[in-house]
């Protein structure tokens, strides 16, 4: 059930040979989406680095990194990110963690270089949690508590202004509400593979078929929606107050766009 993702590279860089995938896509191996607050950018986070798909052509930000973890810090638009060094790249490998203030462009080392390639990351109101074979949780990115949790995330999701995480297994839907610190199965949600915050409580989950489930009260409960056709790799959503909630999902047939919630699905169209 976990998502896509790449071997961890042992020695030297990533490569960042193009792979460019049919669909359309800038890569053919997406890890993250998400959705920039400030800009209403919708990005890819891939194998050959970020992506800006909002416009057409789609447009590289920054270097050429293999950015297997990534996450923004909503209403802020500072990113975290962690994977492999791309070719010709001078920076550590595993990456750690590292932070960009000015949309991705350039990036900051802050901990765990050498040591973490986060798979699963995100952000809380409290800090950073992630997940690099240990589930941990950091106040400033910088120093980490190691969390005893008896699973293994593939997606890690919360949000910036909320202590509440979900962590996706193929054993259920784990549920932390103190920032990643303990947690609880929500024997009532459906198995999601991929989940995401709309906003501090709404939620969207993909189930493994592509059967959307939506929250609004922070993954606690859950109803089903429509159905995402084509292998889902990631997944990002939106719920500002005045308005629908819109979903978009990487497939491996291009991206496909919800702005009603899920109902229905249709292909993503750029500006």
């Amino acid at each position: 059930m976990s998502p896509a993702a790449c071997a961890p590279a042992t020695t030297g860089p990533a490569s960042s040979a193009p792979t460019k995938s049919a669909s359309g896509l800038p890569s053919a191996h997406v890890h993250r989406m998400a959705v920039n607050d400030e800009t209403g950018q919708i990005l890819l986070a891939t194998h050959e680095g970020l992506f800006d798909i909002s416009h057409t052509p789609a447009t590289k930000i920054g270097p050429t990194n293999d950015l297997m973890g990534f996450t923004t810090v909503h209403d802020e638009g500072i990113y975290y990110a962690s994977g492999h060094p791309g070719k010709d790249s001078a920076l550590p490998n595993p990456l750690g963690l590292i932070r960009s203030g000015d949309g991705g462009k350039t990036w900051v080392l802050l901990s765990r270089q050498r040591e973490s390639g986060f798979h699963a990351l995100t952000t809380t109101k409290n800090g950073v949690v992630a997940f690099d074979g240990t589930l941990m949780t950091s106040p400033d990115g910088q120093n980490w508590t190691p969390v005893t949790a008896g699973f293994t995330p593939a997606v890690l999701a919360g949000h910036t202004h909320s202590d509440t995480v979900l962590a996706t297994t193929p054993q259920g839907l784990q549920r932390s509400t103190d920032a990643g610190t303990t947690w609880t199965l929500n024997e009532s949600a459906p198995v999601v593979q991929y989940a995401v915050f709309a906003s501090t409580n709404h939620v969207v989950g993909v189930q493994p078929d592509g059967n959307v489930q939506v929250s609004a009260d922070s993954g606690a409960t859950w109803s089903s929606k429509g159905r995402i056709s084509g292998g889902v790799q990631a997944i990002t959503a939106v719920k500002k107050p005045d308005g629908p909630l819109r979903i978009w999902a990487a497939t491996a047939d291009g991206v496909e766009a919800s702005a009603d919630g899920g109902a229905t699905f249709a292909p993503y169209q750029p500006n």
